[in-house]
């Protein structure tokens, strides 16, 4: 189901001694109607969504987390002349996982065909699958020729099987089964991933479809320029990025209010310096960086919003001059 915007949360300070130039969030964000042209702008879609979750045997309460980020986003300092805007949610009633991921291909889809940038707030990461597919629809009536590439901040490759059921476990698998019946190939990166949160099984998975990962080990400031040089080999090999993340990649201590907690995770910063490497490399590559998420914050076991101001945080750092 879809759910048009409420606006009511959009609330925060207002520095009215400043310059005009002291502007939040809540000042800058307008309702989207689904109809004009919105002239390359940041659009927020969440989705309302745990059902993957609960299927994958996790901690339930991610439906309520796009209320949460946008509520933490709300009063951060907004560095972009143009405004951006809220296209509602997609919401799961009665465990209907499949009909909410079908709303959030036609929602995706809608956006990028009105020139917008979509940034997904999860919900379950189940919705991968149905980003991938509102971005596909949409370059299908670009150029079916454009090779699409995810990269994925995440403990979990996220490769299960999805029989019998999809799940917030299922994702990449499904991207990678639809990828081989349309003789297309599967580029995936995830960097983050908990050798002991995977299963042999998973790794061999992602081996045989020449998966590229970075353990959560390996993810740290002092191998940056190791990194760096995957990631820009990576995206030398596709037009079109998917950037998702999900936010239990990073330790408890900083972000709790999660499916899955993570004993050790990586840093936020590390996290953060690798988006800014993203952006510049996208720019550098001409690679078009077209959609983004952000998966499984839980606002029923996050402490002081710890969780939900992360996510702020890396919207604002990815949406204020991402290139597209």
């Amino acid at each position: 189901m879809y759910q048009p915007p409420d606006m009511s949360i959009w609330q925060g300070r207002i520095d009215s001694e400043e310059t005009p130039t002291a502007l939040r969030w809540h000042q800058k964000v307008k309702a989207w109607n689904r109809s004009f042209d919105l002239e390359h702008a940041n659009v927020l879609l969440g989705f309302v969504c745990d059902e993957g979750v609960r299927r994958n045997l996790g901690r339930p309460g991610a439906r309520n987390g796009p209320a949460a980020i946008r509520s933490a986003l709300a009063n951060l300092a907004y560095f972009q002349s143009a405004c951006s805007y809220d296209a509602g949610d997609v919401v799961c009633n009665n465990q209907d996982l499949e009909q909410a991921q079908a709303t959030l291909v036609e929602q995706v889809s809608n956006i990028l065909q009105h020139n917008g940038f979509p940034i997904i707030l999860g919900g379950g990461h189940e919705m991968a699958w149905g980003s991938f597919l509102g971005l596909t629809n949409y370059l299908n009536n670009v150029d079916t020729q454009r090779r699409i590439g995810i990269i994925n901040f995440d403990a979990h490759f996220d490769l299960r099987n999805p029989q019998p059921q999809s799940s917030s476990g299922t994702p990449f698998r499904q991207i990678a089964q639809w990828c081989d019946d349309r003789n297309k190939k599967f580029n995936y990166m995830a960097l983050g991933i908990n050798q002991s949160a995977n299963t042999a099984a998973l790794f061999e998975y992602a081996k045989q479809k020449n998966v590229r990962w970075v353990s959560d080990a390996d993810c740290t400031l002092d191998r940056l320029d190791i990194i760096e040089v995957s990631l820009a080999n990576f995206l030398n090999k596709i037009d079109d990025l998917y950037l998702t993340i999900c936010l239990d990649v990073f330790p408890a201590s900083v972000a709790p209010g999660v499916s899955a907690p993570a004993a050790v995770g990586v840093d936020p910063f590390v996290i953060i310096k690798l988006i800014q490497m993203l952006k510049a490399l996208c720019k550098e590559q001409q690679v078009i960086c077209r959609l983004s998420d952000i998966a499984e914050l839980n606002p029923d076991y996050d402490q002081d919003n710890q969780t939900a101001n992360l996510a702020a945080r890396l919207i604002h750092e990815f949406a204020s001059d991402v290139e597209r």
